[in-house]
């Protein structure tokens, strides 16, 4: 399985994909433009699941990558302010990984039917998050990788 190094010992991001990649975009390629989508359900009630998606997707983002964290379920909240609330004992804070994310043109993706549920609307949003409704991410889905982690 690929693995892309990180500067802190231990550290690790691993990405399983369906296939493996083709010759004409290895897995190093920065200049691929497929989406790689990663999937966050948590928040607060399991601040390490809400965390490792964005740890994974700020590594892709700053290796070159086009990433996406796509926020359902409860994850939903972590396109809006309450990220700040998610604290994973041991792990990067989850604000300094959005600011990573979003500084490096990644972008999260906040799901329309779930935050509807939830109250949440554009206004709520932070930086970078957007409301998207399923027919974009299954858009994304066809065209990228979607990875999961946890």
């Amino acid at each position: 399985m690929p693995t892309i190094p990180d500067d802190r010992p231990g550290w690790r991001c691993r990405v399983a994909w369906p296939h493996p990649p083709s010759p004409e975009t290895p897995l190093s390629d920065p200049t691929a433009t497929e989406p790689l989508l990663f999937v966050c359900t948590h928040h607060v009630d399991e601040p390490e699941r809400a965390t490792v998606p964005f740890i994974a997707a700020a590594t892709a983002a700053v290796s070159g990558h086009r990433a996406i964290v796509v926020c359902t379920i409860d994850g939903v909240h972590n396109g809006t302010a309450a990220h700040g609330e998610v604290a994973a004992e041991g792990m990067p804070a989850l604000p300094d990984l959005v600011t990573t994310l979003v500084d490096n043109g990644g972008e999260i993706w906040v799901c329309s039917a779930c935050a509807t549920v939830r109250g949440i609307t554009g206004d709520d949003t932070i930086p970078g998050a957007t409301i998207v409704g399923a027919a974009t991410i299954v858009e994304a889905l066809a065209s990228g990788r979607s990875i999961a982690l946890g």
